[in-house]
């Protein structure tokens, strides 16, 4: 008898966090802020260099310009301007049907994959760690331990034939002056641009890092999609500034919200039961 009034009492007390949901899906997402005023770091002079010449663009580096999390900040996120995403008709349509539901089921920390290229940067709002010696980048970023490796040497990318589909993509990069370009194909198309974004097998990402002082790295990038859009976009420029921090450790496991999230979109679009 506990069991069963058990079962009752839990199947009852989530009848209304479904129905709450479901009214969340219909309103705008508004995030909460903290209490905490954010104050920039100085520029710190200038950028260090490594043996070759070329900026060094090591350091732990966080979002904003603070040098630390800004996760209470009191101020909302103010996303740079940048141009309406060029989308072609179909794909426009596709990407503006899309549910809040919709948006966390395709989101890879939801679903504990990886965040890709651009997603180390674009779908992380966690800490960086880069590394770059003559010849090479690492970029490590604190959610979910991912990382990836870049050659900086200029070399070209893998014959057409020994290419196969990646969530960073086949990746190689070059310096342009004191700007390093890292340029990514073959993305595996379970990756997202940035929210909902989605694209093809032709993606073609150009990513740029510049450090204009000691405490301030600057990242922007390209997309090129031709089966998505009518022409290539570029970002705006995205602020990091440099911390003292060490990464901890954040492995994304089984996430449970994952099965009750589509047990929501089947509910709304009569799907499976």
């Amino acid at each position: 008898m506990k069991t069963y009034v058990g079962a009752m009492l839990a199947a009852a007390c989530l009848l209304p966090v479904a129905a709450a949901a479901q009214e969340r899906d219909t309103k705008p997402f508004v995030e909460a802020r903290g209490s905490v005023v954010p104050v920039p770091l100085p520029p710190g002079g200038p950028a260090p260099r490594m043996s070759d010449g070329h900026v060094d663009l090591s350091g732990v580096w966080f979002p904003g310009p603070t040098g630390k999390a800004n996760a209470w900040s009191v101020l909302p996120e103010q996303r740079p301007k940048e141009d309406p995403i060029p989308f072609q008709p179909w794909a426009e349509a596709k990407y503006k049907g899309f549910s809040r539901v919709e948006l966390e089921l395709g989101s890879a920390n939801v679903n504990c994959t990886p965040v890709g290229t651009p997603g180390m940067f674009t779908d992380n709002a966690y800490v960086h760690q880069i590394d770059t010696r003559p010849g090479q980048l690492i970029h490590l970023i604190e959610n979910n331990n991912r990382w990836r490796v870049v050659h900086t040497d200029g070399r070209p990318h893998k014959k057409p034939e020994d290419l196969e589909p990646l969530f960073n993509g086949d990746e190689t990069a070059r310096w342009e002056g004191d700007m390093l370009v890292i340029d990514s194909i073959s993305i595996d198309e379970r990756t997202w641009i940035r929210d909902g974004w989605f694209h093809s097998d032709q993606l073609r990402v150009i990513e740029r890092l510049r450090r204009p002082s000691l405490n301030y790295l600057e990242y922007q990038f390209t997309i090129e999609d031709p089966k998505v859009l009518t022409r290539p976009w570029t970002s705006a420029w995205i602020t990091l500034s440099l911390g003292h921090e060490d990464l901890t450790e954040n492995f994304c496991t089984r996430n449970e919200n994952v099965d009750q999230l589509k047990k929501l979109l089947d509910q709304q679009t009569g799907g499976p039961k």
